[in-house]
């Protein structure tokens, strides 16, 4: 490898070494994972300390802990092996035969309901293409997308997105599930007010959709304060069908434990929920992604959804 005058020579290896092992608590679990030997990681990260003149792994008991200076550069390197990682699948894929191969990654709430219905449609027609289908969290999705270890991402987003096309699928709002023999199943719609006293699994308040219903409770003066906080929807609803809460979640993930037990009402104040495609930059879109983007816009037309906004009173 050749570099800028001044710059240390560093190798693809060395840096392999460096990845794993920030990945590993110790020199023998990151040769394990590489199929090398626990002398040819210590040395290579000796080397490599030596060429970057840093200390990147201090000794604790028999472990090694990174430094602030390893984590930085871990940081700027995690991109490089996506895209290692990416040309490696591809290179397999092509050497196996599989030209007829997509990629597809979502998040918890459209990858276990509406993406299902679309690779049915798209498969059903197409005997001869497999399909790579993963479900992972927003940020890893994104990632996917962009390293190209995935050909198309799918999501619940509202941010705007520098390193990815973003396109939307869908529009629709967050709703609340209760019991159905509760009173609150008897009205035409639930506000955060009418939530308020009863036992609430709430999301986490980190998250988007948390932060979402979390200013839709203060809107009107309401306190959010889950009894029990969870991370994704779909537990959010998985729960509330063994009746320990009421909740509000995106209307993808309340299709996935729809049941006798809960019924589903529109929440007020409305908050809007965006169903989105990723695909990535300054790449043409394969045959079989258009394909797959049909169906899947089919499978958006035909999902039984609370999609309009909720009435305003």
């Amino acid at each position: 490898m050749t570099t800028e005058p001044g710059l240390p020579d560093v190798s693809l290896r060395l840096l392999e070494i460096f990845a794993a092992m920030m990945r590993c608590a110790t020199t023998v679990e990151a040769a394990e994972q590489l199929r090398v030997s626990q002398p040819a990681v210590s040395a290579g990260l000796r080397q490599l300390e030596t060429q970057l003149g840093l200390t990147l792994f201090e000794r604790t008991g028999r472990r090694l802990q990174p430094t602030a200076e390893a984590k930085s550069l871990y940081e700027e390197i995690r991109p490089v092996f996506s895209l290692m990682r990416g040309f490696s699948q591809r290179a397999r894929d092509m050497k196996l035969g599989m030209a007829g191969r997509l990629k597809v990654i979502a998040t918890p709430p459209l990858g276990y309901s509406v993406a299902p219905v679309a690779l049915r449609r798209f498969l059903d027609a197409r005997p001869d293409v497999s399909v790579a289908f993963d479900v992972r969290r927003l940020e890893q999705v994104k990632d996917a997308v962009q390293s190209g270890q995935a050909d198309i991402g799918l999501a619940i987003d509202h941010d705007r997105q520098a390193a990815v096309n973003v396109d939307v699928l869908q529009r629709a709002h967050m709703v609340a599930l209760v019991p159905r023999g509760s009173p609150l199943a008897a009205k035409p719609h639930l506000t955060a007010l009418d939530l308020q006293a009863e036992p609430l699994v709430g999301l986490e308040m980190g998250s988007n959709l948390g932060q979402l219903v979390r200013k839709a409770y203060e809107q009107v003066g309401a306190t959010y304060a889950p009894r029990i906080e969870v991370r994704y929807c779909a537990t959010a609803t998985a729960l509330a069908a063994q009746h320990l809460g009421v909740t509000v979640v995106d209307p993808y993930s309340a299709t996935t434990h729809a049941n006798d037990a809960l019924v589903c009402k529109p929440f007020l104040p409305a908050c809007e929920v965006k169903a989105v495609m990723y695909t990535r930059r300054g790449v043409p879109y394969s045959g079989l992604l258009h394909s797959f983007m049909s169906d899947l816009r089919a499978a958006f037309a035909d999902s039984d959804l609370l999609i309009a906004e909720p009435p305003k009173g």
